[in-house]
C-alpha cells in the first residue's frame, strides 16, 4: 500500500475538508462499471481510506452518472473544443484538416489514446493507468495543462496551501497531458 493517502487524508481534515467514510471495494466497482473506467491504485487508496465530500469534489457515492461522465469528458471536450474551433493542432496528429467536423472526428480519434484522466477535485485530475505511478495531478482548463501535484499528497499541500512535509517525487511523465503542461509552461514563460 501507498502511503501518501493516509497523510493526505489527514491534511484535508486538518483543513477542515468534510470526509465521510471512504467507499467500500463494492461501492468502487459500482462506480468503475456504472461510469466506465478504472481508479488508479493511488486515487483509489485515497477515496477508501476517507471520501472528501461537497463543493468541487466529485460525488463518486452518490453522484448522477450523466455528472460523473461530463468530469470525466471535461479534459477531452476542453481540447476537441480547440482542435475543431481554434488552431491547436500538435504536429503528430498530422495534417489539420479543413473542415471542423473532421479536425473534431480526427482530434477525437487521437485523444482516444492517450492516457484516461479522472478528476480528483473541481478542474484537478489524475490519470487511471497504473503505469504512471506515482500520477502527477493536473489541473486543467481546455489546452492550458499545468502540473498541480506530483502526486497526491503534493496536491493537497499545493491545493489546500499546506507546506510540504515529504519528498515530492521527481514527475511521472503521462503522454499528452504532460506535453500539454510543458506547452503552458513555456507560454507563460514567454518562450
Amino acid at each position: 500500500m501507498l502511503q501518501l493517502p493516509p497523510l493526505s487524508i489527514q491534511r484535508l481534515r486538518d483543513r477542515g475538508v468534510m470526509l465521510d467514510p471512504g467507499l467500500t471495494d463494492e461501492e468502487v466497482t459500482r462506480v468503475e462499471e456504472r461510469v466506465g473506467f478504472q481508479f488508479g491504485q493511488e486515487h483509489r487508496e485515497f477515496l477508501q481510506d476517507a471520501l472528501p465530500v461537497g463543493e468541487f469534489w466529485p460525488d463518486w457515492r452518490h453522484g448522477a452518472t450523466a455528472d460523473l461522465r461530463k468530469q470525466l469528458d471535461w479534459p477531452v471536450e476542453g481540447v476537441l473544443g480547440n482542435a475543431a474551433r481554434m488552431s491547436f493542432w500538435p504536429p503528430a496528429w498530422g495534417e489539420r484538416p479543413t473542415s471542423a467536423d473532421e479536425r473534431e472526428r480526427t482530434a477525437r480519434a487521437q485523444l482516444d489514446r492517450v492516457p484516461r484522466l479522472v478528476p480528483v477535485h473541481s478542474y484537478r485530475y489524475i490519470t487511471v493507468d497504473p503505469i504512471f505511478v506515482p500520477s502527477p495531478v493536473f489541473s486543467i482548463h481546455e489546452i492550458d495543462v499545468i502540473v498541480f501535484g506530483d502526486d497526491l499528497l503534493d496536491f493537497v499541500a499545493r491545493e489546500f496551501h499546506m507546506p510540504p512535509r515529504h519528498q515530492s517525487p521527481a514527475p511521472t511523465y503521462v503522454p499528452f497531458w504532460s506535453e500539454l503542461a510543458a506547452r503552458t509552461a513555456a507560454w507563460e514563460l514567454g518562450q
